[in-house]
């Protein structure tokens, strides 16, 4: 039998680098070919704070070298404000270390861990040391640290320290090595690309194993930065309530004034007389009992929500149709923002959009992205109350299929912006069920729902109408030229019926006896200007008009044309050619316009 004290000569308190050491899944270090992704992710949200804490504009460049048969040289450089010398050891070397974690506010990296666990996952996989660059400033010299962790003190390692030239005028640069795969290299590009449409203010270089990639960025203001908020009497935990009131050198109507937010005088003595105590009180001298009285009555009195829009920086509608639009060609986009609403005390917003057409797959289910403080969400997606709450609509309402998840050439992105996110593990890869938030999430996809049916409505009849107007232009002119035949008689122009039926701008391509000809005849009551686009293998050397525009792609010619039509007014180009390709007209409303290829 082993003895008690046995058992106590074996027992002994770990660092918590030690325990992430034989732990690292729950930090997403669970696989070499996650570990990348992981590393690039920590290093690529720090870039990002950091510039827009500075207000500069975000220049990321990301780099993935082979070293060796299984090593991988990660690389992250910015152009933020960089970090003074002193702290770059703690910072890179040293788990549990940053500046956010005691601030009420949105951000992307809150507990100090990420970036440091990929330190700490390099030196286990190579032994090699972490290399950091920072400057501050023109004026400052470059530093550059070879670091490690002693897991056992959970304390930065220097094992090199110099000052150094860079061409950089201010940022951070970091390269870690360590054994992996690029077997995700897609998963990688895919994450970079949604790092790109939640911040549209960001420009993010990938250098994937000499495969460039650059998402470009598509806003030149950088979001304002979240402002910390003190916490909300409805957030606030017993032990919390304890540890700040022991810090306390005031009286209860003072530190509930002081040290809670939306809590003022005329509060506060609601609170105080709820609980059956005196105002003048020094907060520190009260026992347990009367600090659980004081709680229970903070989260009974009713407090306006958080200061929403001073702490949370939600990415905005506008910014993210355009986000989308960019790195994802699509015939439809809408997003939607939630008013802020609040859990457990802290503020959130929900952020959606939804997209349809386009280059997405028809076939298989719709493409789910799922966004927290403008990062991407990659894994257990089976796991995460986003994809629940996908599944809760009834997709079937708003004209698209459902097996669980919506089924078609559809995209769902939800964005959770909050102060405090309530992921499911330490490596914040889902959202929790929580319910406030989960409602939210219905009503916001419910809303973008009832758009996409619209659009769908009107997709449909728009078809039907082009349909009819199609037959309308192939068939009566066929109809003339059999009547005229038979009776005999010069064939008529079916224009003027074709504009009486139609009423809208019409353009015609036929190939004839190898001409090939475009007509296009202004049908509505107003003038247009419009553009033509006729893509070939013709190159239409002898066409008249001339086009204002050609350009050669892989043996297909690209031929542009301008014209302003009045009403009734007609136009006409010939050339010499096979007439295949496409046809395409633009600057006229899609109700007010029908392109037909007789050719087809």
């Amino acid at each position: 039998m082993v003895l008690a004290e046995d058992l106590a000569k074996q027992q002994r308190s770990i660092s918590v680098a030690e325990f992430f050491e034989k732990n690292k899944h729950l930090l997403g270090f669970d696989s070499p070919t996650r570990g990348i992704i992981t590393t690039i992710k920590e290093a690529v949200d720090n870039a990002l704070d950091a510039c827009e804490e500075a207000e500069v504009l975000p220049d990321i460049f990301v780099g993935v070298r082979r070293v060796d048969a299984d090593v991988y040289r990660i690389t992250v450089e910015d152009n933020g404000p960089g970090i003074v010398p002193e702290n770059v050891p703690p910072v890179f070397g040293k788990l549990l270390y940053g500046s956010r974690f005691h601030q009420i506010r949105q951000s992307r990296g809150q507990q100090g861990i990420g970036i440091s666990a990929a330190v700490l996952y390099a030196q286990l996989t190579t032994g090699t040391p972490a290399l950091v660059v920072s400057r501050t400033g023109a004026k400052a010299r470059a530093h550059r640290f070879e670091l490690m962790i002693r897991t056992e003190t959970n304390e930065p390692e220097i094992v090199s320290h110099e000052e150094i030239d860079w061409d950089r005028m201010h940022g951070t640069r970091l390269e870690i090595q360590f054994k992996s795969t690029l077997a995700a290299k897609k998963r990688l590009v895919d994450y970079l690309r949604l790092t790109a449409i939640v911040n549209p203010h960001a420009r993010i270089t990938a250098d994937i194993d000499g495969e460039v990639t650059t998402f470009e960025r598509v806003a030149s203001e950088v979001p304002p930065c979240p402002k910390p908020v003190l916490p909300h009497p409805h957030g606030i935990e017993f032990g919390a309530l304890k540890r700040i009131a022991a810090a306390s050198t005031g009286t209860i109507d003072e530190f509930l004034v002081g040290s809670f937010s939306r809590v003022g005088k005329k509060t506060a003595d609601d609170m105080i007389a709820l609980a059956g105590l005196k105002p003048s009180r020094k907060v520190k001298n009260l026992d347990a009992d009367e600090l659980r009285r004081l709680l229970d009555a903070m989260q009974s009195v009713k407090v306006p929500a958080p200061p929403a829009q001073q702490c949370l920086s939600p990415i905005g509608e506008d910014l993210i149709c355009r986000g989308l639009e960019k790195e994802i060609a699509l015939d439809f986009v809408r997003a939607r923002t939630r008013p802020s609403a609040v859990h457990g005390g802290h503020s959130f917003i929900i952020e959606a959009a939804i997209g349809y057409g386009g280059k997405i797959p028809a076939e298989g289910n719709a493409q789910i992205f799922r966004f927290a403080n403008r990062v991407p969400l990659l894994y257990q997606q089976g796991a995460c109350a986003i994809t629940n709450c996908i599944s809760q609509v009834n997709w079937k309402n708003y004209g698209l299929s459902q097996q669980g998840l919506p089924v078609g050439p559809a995209l769902v992105m939800v964005h959770v912006a909050s102060t405090n996110v309530p992921f499911t593990s330490e490596s914040k890869d889902a959202v929790a069920s929580i319910p406030e938030i989960e409602r939210e999430i219905v009503l916001v996809l419910q809303e973008l729902g009832r758009e996409l049916k619209a659009y769908l409505s009107r997709r449909e009849r728009k078809k039907q109408q082009d349909d009819r107007a199609r037959a309308i232009c192939s068939i009566i002119p066929e109809i003339a030229a059999k009547v005229s035949e038979i009776v005999e008689l010069p064939l008529v122009d079916t224009s003027p019926i074709e504009g009486r039926i139609m009423r809208r701008v019409v353009a015609k391509k036929r190939t004839h006896d190898g001409k090939v000809r475009i007509d296009v005849n202004n049908y509505t009551g107003g003038e247009v200007t419009l553009v033509l686009y006729n893509l070939s293998r013709d190159a239409a050397t002898d066409a008249n008009p001339r086009p204002d525009f050609v350009d050669e792609i892989d043996g297909e010619y690209n031929k542009v044309w301008r014209c302003t039509l009045a009403p009734g007014a007609a136009w006409r180009v010939v050339y010499t050619g096979a007439g295949d390709g496409s046809l395409d007209l633009r600057g006229v409303e899609d109700g007010r316009k029908v392109v037909v290829d007789l050719d087809v």
